[in-house]
């Protein structure tokens, strides 16, 4: 898998965001659940954090348990970030906290909001997907190397096939970095530095430390992975989610049954209809949907394109409940490509 060399940026260059916010859960055990009770700031024992995804808020627990303080994730298990509004509760735990935490790149739309005042009454927001290199929508088969900022000029994102409108993302830019283990590791390095910056140099250790078991758990990713032809490396997902993924371990995204990086669009008939084409003349067998969603619209592809086409659910947008399977990042990076490579070995 290519690479590219990481420079920690200086905590005092990392962005305030006014942008988007959800999401949670835990990754280590005696961590509080995802969808807990918000803990104001006041009676947290150091740094107060609130982060917005469930996957980022299992980095950030991991860090905080190890580090010191408390962190609050929005989202619940299983919401989905595109359709997401706060409550005034979470507004207010937001509002709160010393740092907040949010994906950015337009996922959590529903709490642009929310975010804008977090920051005007302090609090220290970073987007996190703006900072690990993002790549444009519809290039999941170009490396590392090839979305640096050099490569890429206003021009060349005003060109891209798929306009902002129709993802419903800023700028054009793929907000599901999570996807790549490379880039995850490299956001619990940031995090683990923005949280310093308050005070604590323990932090960017401990950023450090969930960084490289991000790194072995991807090791073992690869392996699972292995077991995959290369002429079976072709996904069809629910929606534009999984071109990280894609690029990161080998794959082509052949099609999504929504095609966009929002669960929010419609696909026409037109648009389904271009699908099932696209998986007969490819001979593609599954489609990977969002478990956290209904299946309604991938069962109807599947059933127009053939009986031997399979739904595979996969933990898309939110981890899985606390102890199970894809309770935590890494465990849903390891039982989504268990199903991936059982589903496409044979």
């Amino acid at each position: 898998m290519p690479s590219k060399t990481y420079r920690p940026r200086s905590p005092s260059t990392l962005p305030r965001v006014t942008g988007v916010l959800a999401v949670g859960a835990a990754l280590s055990l005696g961590l509080a659940a995802c969808g807990s009770d918000p803990t104001p700031a006041s009676d947290a024992d150091g740094v107060s954090v609130v982060t917005t995804t469930t996957q980022l808020g299992n980095i950030v627990d991991e860090i905080v348990a190890c580090g010191g303080g408390v962190n609050t994730t929005i989202l619940p298990i299983g919401a989905d970030p595109h359709d997401f509004s706060p409550s005034s509760a979470d507004v207010a735990t937001m509002v709160q906290a010393n740092v907040v935490i949010s994906n950015g790149l337009g996922l959590e739309a529903g709490l642009t909001d929310a975010l804008a005042s977090a920051a005007e009454d302090g609090a220290e927001v970073v987007a996190i997907a703006a900072l690990v290199d993002p790549i444009p929508f519809g290039e999941e088969n170009h490396s590392d190397e090839d979305h640096s900022d050099e490569d890429h000029s206003d021009e060349d994102h005003a060109d891209e096939e798929h306009s902002d409108e129709e993802h419903g993302h800023s700028d054009g830019l793929d907000p599901h970095f999570w996807f790549d283990m490379t880039r995850m590791a490299q956001a619990a390095v940031f995090i683990g530095d923005t949280l310093a910056a308050t005070g604590d140099s323990a932090y960017a250790d401990c950023g450090q430390q969930v960084s490289a078991e991000i790194l072995t758990a991807q090791t073992e990713l690869e392996q699972i992975l292995s077991v995959v032809p290369e002429s079976r490396r072709v996904l069809v997902t629910d929606h534009d989610a999984m071109e990280y993924f894609a690029a990161a371990y080998d794959f082509t995204v052949a099609g999504s049954v929504i095609p966009a990086g929002t669960t929010l669009a419609e696909p026409s008939s037109a648009d389904l209809q271009a699908l099932v084409e696209v998986m007969k003349s490819a001979g593609v067998t599954a489609i990977f949907a969002n478990a956290a969603q209904p299946a309604a619209l991938a069962d109807a592809v599947a059933a127009e394109v053939g009986a031997d086409v399979v739904v595979v659910s996969l933990f898309i947008e939110s981890l899985g409940e606390p102890g199970s399977e894809a309770g935590t990042y890494t465990t849903m990076m390891l039982t989504n490509a268990e199903r991936i490579a059982d589903a496409l070995r044979n």
